[in-house]
């Protein structure tokens, strides 16, 4: 796959933001595969990308998981960083490097509060954001979808 940015990080785990239709399909496919209740098409995708900025976590060539940083609103502190890891590559560390990933980028875009979003049916990734120190801040369900949306606020 082809990027403009690369930031390597531990245990050959790196991130690259997305670039290139070959790169938001494989995020379009990573964050589907977790949100099917809200799931993407490639034009939403590519809309996303302009609005914030997505990567891919790779582990060489393997795509492991997907990222989103969505920068503040103009007058707002808060960003959101959502980092997903998809089942075979989690339990070692690569969801806190992804998150941490997106948490610097955030930040550089000057972001002063962090807030994510994980889906009510996923509590492993609740129980992953709590340890990061994320508290609970809200529940929201989608129109036409019945899973709760949680949002978090880093602590």
């Amino acid at each position: 796959m082809n990027a403009t940015t690369r930031t390597d990080a531990p245990a050959g785990l790196h991130g690259d933001w997305v670039a290139g239709e070959a790169m938001l399909l494989a995020w379009q496919h990573v964050h589907n595969a977790f949100v099917a209740t809200a799931a993407l098409s490639l034009v939403e995708v590519e809309e996303r990308s302009r609005r914030n900025r997505l990567a891919l976590a790779l582990l060489g060539d393997v795509v492991a998981g997907c990222s989103t940083a969505r920068p503040p609103a103009t007058g707002s502190a808060a960003a959101t960083v959502i980092a997903r890891v998809l089942p075979a590559h989690r339990g070692q560390g690569r969801g806190g490097q992804l998150y941490a990933h997106g948490l610097a980028e955030a930040r550089r875009l000057g972001a002063r509060v962090i807030e994510t979003c994980v889906l009510e049916s996923d509590p492993e990734v609740l129980r992953f954001a709590v340890r990061l120190g994320c508290v609970e801040t809200t529940r929201y369900v989608l129109p036409g979808d019945s899973v709760p949306f949680i949002g978090l606020r880093l602590a």
